[in-house]
């Protein structure tokens, strides 16, 4: 079991980290039980963020445009991490998103991590739900900001002490780091070819487009005109 560690959340613009891009990170350093430090910050995602999204969390576009640029913030926050090993409810999701940025970045980070989800299921298998929403509202866990990367790191914080509490010395194993892998190709960034031709798709065929063209790279530009040319067509 572990005692020091990072737990760890974000908020995205969707839920698959190959098109999808970081809004929010929250994160909390436990040492010996203890927190010690915390980070937190906004993600400009350099596009519009989606309006189910908004209502999820709440995190408006001016919000996320007064954030950190995503390379600025996931540098930080692994930093911040130091050698600690991750925590986080569905850790998975979250490692996914930070690994892409690093990557694309060529930054190292390689992760050992303790997840609660997992947890959940195998220490609680009669609850009707395993979110962390409902585990929180289940064991009378404060947390007022639903949806929101700090809040959900703090309420996963406390979801872990009480779940080694009582489950610790009965199953010791589950609550042991374990490695956590995702793979993921370094991406480069769109071409000046692909941003000419994207942007004259965009004027010619009069397309309502809220990402940052600038952003995107080469697969992302590669989808979106392949995207156009289907549903419009080609530059006569």
């Amino acid at each position: 079991m572990t005692r020091s560690y990072v737990a760890v959340d974000l908020e995205t613009t969707g839920l698959n980290p190959k098109y999808s891009r970081i809004l929010e990170i929250g994160a909390v350093k436990v040492i010996d039980g203890q927190i010690k430090e915390t980070y937190k910050t906004f993600v400009k995602p350099d596009m519009r963020i989606p309006f189910k999204i908004q209502e999820l969390t709440g995190i408006t576009n001016e919000m996320a445009d007064n954030g950190k640029d995503g390379e600025k913030a996931v540098e930080e926050l692994i930093d911040f991490c130091e050698d600690y090993p991750l925590l986080g409810h569905n850790l998975i999701f979250d490692y996914s998103f930070l690994k892409k940025y690093a990557v694309n970045q060529k930054l190292e980070f390689k992760k050992y991590g303790v997840d609660t989800l997992k947890i959940a299921r195998k220490t609680l298998p009669d609850v009707k739900s395993r979110s962390l929403e409902y585990l929180c509202e289940f064991f009378e866990i404060e947390h007022q900001d639903k949806h929101r990367a700090y809040c959900d790191a703090q309420a996963t914080v406390t979801l872990y002490e009480l779940l080694q509490s009582r489950f610790g010395k009965q199953q010791p194993d589950i609550f042991c780091p374990f490695e956590l892998i995702y793979q993921v190709k370094r991406q480069s960034p769109i071409t000046p070819r692909q941003k000419v031709y994207l942007n004259d798709l965009i004027k010619y065929h009069k397309i309502d487009f809220e990402v940052d063209i600038s952003s995107l790279t080469k697969s992302e530009a590669s989808r979106y005109i392949d995207k156009f040319i289907l549903n419009y067509g080609r530059i006569l």
